[in-house]
This record gives structure tokens, C-alpha cells and sequence, in this order.
């Protein structure tokens, strides 16, 4: 039986979308796309990434598997299980939680049933605690894919996740 090549985990747009970012880089540090690589799999994952995609984008990259699993477990935007279709970040750092960050993680515990590090049973919704988003003006605050929601208050809260699909 023939091992199949790992790079073939990866969508051929998916691979055309990291070639780009490989050509950003002198052609001998290939490696330094392997962030935008992470999140160019992860985003054709469905939001989360496995050991086989990882092992892939290693491959790609001609990178020791070790050092992709690295970035990939160092940095909060990469996810190692299946997340919700709406991914809520809640910055929950110093800015946010002296303007009621801790008020608004209750609020969407209680609205949603989970906790942070889990999706609701109709896989809508994940919660994810986060360090800082950078809009420490807004806070307290929360990001739901690229966008950020600042200035929460709960009922906020429950006319933006009433208005999501």
C-alpha cells in the first residue's frame, strides 16, 4: 500500500492562497508563511485544525512537523477541535474586565448553556476566552469572526446573536 502524500490534504486553492503568501518571503525562508499557511487550512477545515493538516503545511513548507505544532498551539487563532460556526472571542484582559467583561462571559454562558472551550449542541455557537484583541477603548468587547463588537453591554450582546444566521 502507497502512503498517501500529506500535501494532498490541502485544497489546490488552499495551496494556491499559501504560494502567494510564500512569494512575500525570500525563497530560501519559505517558513515564514507558515502562519498564513495555519489559517489558510484551518479556514478550509471548517475552523480548526488537525494533526494531519498541520503535518501537511510541515510538509509544504519543508518545516519539522514540531516547529508548525508550535505556532499553531502558541497562537489563540488557531484551534485544535471543531469550533461553533460563530466563534465568539471574549477578551477578558484588564481593560475589559475593569468595564464588565465578567458581567458579559455570565451573560453568554447563561444564554448559550456552554462554557469557553465548547460549542452549543447545534454547533452554532463556540466561546473562546481571549488575553487581548487590541480595542481596549471598546471594552468590554468581543470579536465573532473578523469583527469586532465593542462597548457591550448584555442586551447588546443578545441583539447581536439574534441577528446572526
Amino acid at each position: 500500500m502507497t502512503e498517501r502524500d500529506p500535501v494532498q490534504l490541502i485544497s489546490e486553492e488552499s495551496r494556491a492562497d499559501i504560494d502567494r503568501w510564500i512569494a512575500k518571503y525570500p525563497a530560501d525562508q519559505k517558513q515564514s508563511a507558515v502562519m498564513a499557511a495555519l489559517r489558510i487550512v484551518q479556514d478550509q477545515n471548517g475552523g480548526h485544525l488537525t494533526t494531519e493538516l498541520m503535518d501537511a503545511v510541515a510538509r509544504y513548507l519543508d518545516m519539522d512537523p514540531i516547529a508548525v505544532y508550535e505556532v499553531a498551539t502558541f497562537y489563540s487563532m488557531y484551534e485544535m477541535k471543531p469550533v461553533g460556526r460563530h466563534k465568539i472571542c471574549v477578551c477578558t484582559n484588564i481593560s475589559c474586565m475593569l468595564c464588565g467583561s465578567e458581567e458579559i462571559v455570565r451573560h453568554l454562558q447563561k444564554r448559550l448553556g456552554i462554557g469557553f472551550g465548547e460549542v452549543t449542541p447545534d454547533g452554532r455557537f463556540s466561546l473562546k476566552e481571549v488575553e487581548c484583541l487590541g480595542a481596549c477603548v471598546g471594552a468590554p468587547m468581543f470579536q465573532i469572526g473578523k469583527r469586532y463588537y465593542e462597548h457591550l453591554t448584555p442586551e447588546k450582546v443578545d441583539q447581536i446573536l439574534d441577528e446572526l444566521d
